[in-house]
């Protein structure tokens, strides 16, 4: 029998990990303070060295506030979207996670948000998604940029509608990671005004299942689109990771 190497554990680490469970836990609340640096170090057994790691780890991961020279103690913080932002931002471009994976993970985000838009909207909702195709419509003549920056309110206007802040960074930051690394379609198309045309009329055609209420339509539209759009750019051998989100 052979066992596997194992990965030294430093101490500070075990700080990280007591302190951060106590966070989610809610044992520890946002606005609450840790104990003092010397207190930290008589609880957990460890130096001066070992709690200053860590709780520089704590402040740079945006759980805790410290500030120089203050005796009440580091503040624990609220959970931030700018936190997760930054966060599945350096995970979407990570060397190990390519287009397929993420183009894969957007349609099942996109087509989750369709759904429960479709699902959650209220009146005030069709007018923000009403207000946002009118902007692409007017965009059509006015230009690429206009065009674009309405699209992308439009998509923001659905995440918001399923009024779950985690979907909506969430989205936000594979739409943008996708964009990067996909040379853009539009910019480069030979004929820009059919191709916006087309997407508009794509988009009319989602606001029409979304206000029928027809969550498993919405759903499909994007999935759909998403992949008409984007695969080309996936190799071959790895469509098959897409093709099970199209089924009905």
């Amino acid at each position: 029998m052979r066992f596997e190497p194992v990965a030294p554990v430093r101490a500070y680490e075990r700080v990280v990990e007591q302190i951060e469970q106590a966070v989610v836990s809610g044992a520890l609340k946002p606005g609450e303070r840790l104990p003092s640096e010397r207190e930290l170090m008589t609880q957990f057994g460890v130096g001066r060295s070992t709690v200053r790691e860590a709780l520089r780890v704590l402040q740079a991961a945006e759980m805790i506030r410290s500030r120089p020279g203050d005796p009440r103690g580091p503040e624990v913080l609220a959970a931030s979207p700018a936190a997760l932002h930054r966060s599945m931002h350096r995970l979407a471009r990570a060397d190990h996670v390519g287009l397929a994976e993420l183009l894969q993970f957007r349609m099942i985000l996109d087509g989750s948000a369709h759904l429960l838009a479709a699902e959650l909207r209220t009146e005030a909702d069709l007018t923000g998604l009403d207000a946002a195709l009118e902007s692409m419509r007017e965009g059509v003549s006015r230009g690429y940029a206009e065009f674009s920056r309405a699209d992308v309110a439009f998509h923001e206007v659905i995440a918001r509608i399923s009024r779950n802040p985690l979907l909506v960074v969430s989205e936000e930051v594979v739409r943008g990671v996708v964009l990067e690394l996909i040379e853009d379609k539009l910019e480069h198309a030979s004929n820009r005004t059919s191709l916006m045309r087309t997407w508009l009329a794509h988009h009319a055609e989602v606001l029409d299942a979304i206000r029928s209420a027809d969550g498993a339509g919405a759903a499909h539209l994007a999935k759909q689109a998403l992949y008409d759009n984007y695969a080309e750019y996936v190799p071959a051998g790895q469509r098959p990771l897409l093709t099970p989100l199209l089924r009905p």
